[in-house]
């Protein structure tokens, strides 16, 4: 590392703000390339899914595609062959409502939990990078002053040098948590615009069911029974 100073502690503050800032950039690197990719899936698994003709070549489709709506989608139809449900009673149509609608919201939670990941270690980083660079100044200063002591002169050319130094630390604190707060801030912005779209997919995932009763692979069958002895 090209600042390193002449103090210990100096040096090892912008080791830990160098680690930082790696951290920092390999995470964003990270997210860019998962948002980007995400997108792009959620836009095709969507334009498949409402060309569907019927839900179950819907089903298909959501097994097919990879995706945070491919993932809620297959988990709602997962939930609905769970109930087993043939009879169209008001009774059976209410218990397949609200086992979907808890088994949306569960896997919504679990899809915002993973987009979450990473968010947390941006903004302790944000927020204590600046305050580690300003420990390795305060500590550098200090000796510096301390140096300064013992040649029992306080001129401008042994004075600047030292503080200088130290400072160093402080440039490093602040351009590191910089990227990490503006990452943050964007990451949890994109991160609720993503569960918006996904709450308002699921919501009409689940008027489209209960528009149109879904039987699941075991009344299809049982349709296409009755059909074949007719």
């Amino acid at each position: 590392m090209s600042y390193l100073t002449n103090s210990i502690a100096v040096n090892l503050t912008l080791g830990v703000l160098f680690v930082f800032s790696v951290v920092t950039w390999m995470l964003i690197l990270s997210k860019f390339w998962q948002n980007t990719r995400g997108s792009r899936q959620d836009t095709a698994f969507k334009k498949a899914f409402w060309a569907a003709k019927d839900l179950h070549e819907g089903e298909v489709i959501a097994r097919a595609h990879k995706g945070a709506m491919a993932e809620l989608t297959t988990a709602g139809f997962a939930a609905l062959a769970q109930t087993k449900e043939v009879s169209l009673s008001l009774d059976s149509l209410g218990d397949r409502k609200d086992i979907l609608e808890r088994t949306l919201k569960s896997e919504l939670q679990q899809i915002q939990h993973r987009k979450e990941h990473g968010l947390m270690a941006l903004a302790s980083i944000g927020s204590t990078a600046p305050f580690v660079g300003l420990f390795g100044t305060v500590w550098g200063i200090m000796h510096a002053l301390k140096d300064i002591s013992m040649t029992n002169s306080a001129s401008l050319d042994i004075v600047a040098g030292p503080v200088g130094e130290a400072l160093i630390a402080t440039a490093f604190g602040i351009a590191t948590a910089i990227p990490a707060v503006l990452a943050y801030n964007y990451g949890v912005r994109r991160v609720r615009t993503t569960v918006a779209g996904l709450d308002q997919f699921a919501t009409a995932f689940l008027h489209l069911v209960m528009k149109t009763p879904y039987r699941g692979e075991t009344g299809r069958s049982e349709s296409i029974k009755a059909e074949v002895k007719n």
